[in-house]
């Protein structure tokens, strides 16, 4: 061969893009650190735009106001907690498992800093801008809560459990699991649980849940 070397050819044309779907994403996480570092009324779109790495044609494009913004970053945090509880997630465990892996994951999302966050920012800024209390109830609290109560609904069906009012039961194991931590957290008085006293704290809560103090 000589002196010849072999030469890596490059592809000819544009460099393939992103799609709208992965830089939306980008976008939305941007956001996210933008919301929780300067709160509702203190995040730029310029400089969420500028974070993610885009034009601001394309953040208005894709993401037309703040309120959109918001409900991007809420949605996106729910719609991982859905995922870890769908039913082939929780096939095959028994009645004390399923809860307790519903209400790690419940406790995963909710005494997360960033919602701990969250919350601060929609009670702190809701008067002002009551569009983002309407968003985080109805695109985090609702669904959250509709998917525990289907749960419990679905194991009622199966005489698993006797419960009078689904509603009711779900609200009392929301607050047993979070309402606690999540209040010191929100007033500073202590960091969000980790991992380990959040699975700790949902064993105890099934089990109370499931047997009462017996």
């Amino acid at each position: 061969m000589g002196q010849n070397q072999l030469v890596e050819k490059r592809p000819r044309g544009r460099p393939q893009l992103r799609s709208d779907d992965d830089t939306r994403d980008l976008i939305v996480e941007a956001a996210a650190r933008e919301f929780q570092a300067n709160g509702y009324a203190g995040t730029s779109m310029g400089f969420v735009a500028q974070h993610a790495g885009v034009s601001t044609k394309t953040l208005y494009r894709l993401v037309p106001t703040k309120a959109d913004l918001f409900t991007g970053v809420v949605s996106s945090r729910i719609r991982q907690f859905l995922l870890d509880i769908d039913d082939e997630m929780l096939s095959g465990h028994d009645l004390a498992a399923g809860l307790e892996h519903i209400l790690i994951a419940f406790g995963t999302l909710t005494l997360s800093a960033e919602v701990i966050a969250m919350n601060r920012l929609v009670i702190g800024e809701s008067e002002r801008f009551p569009e983002i209390a309407k968003t985080f109830y109805e695109k985090a609290i609702v669904p959250v809560n509709a998917v525990i109560e289907g749960w419990l609904q679905r194991q009622s069906d199966l005489g698993r459990l006797r419960i009078d009012d689904v509603h009711i039961a779900s609200g009392m194991l929301r607050g047993m699991m979070i309402l606690e931590p999540q209040r010191v957290a929100m007033l500073r008085q202590r960091e969000a649980p980790d991992k380990a006293e959040i699975a700790m704290r949902a064993k105890a809560c099934a089990k109370l849940f499931l047997h009462g103090a017996e």
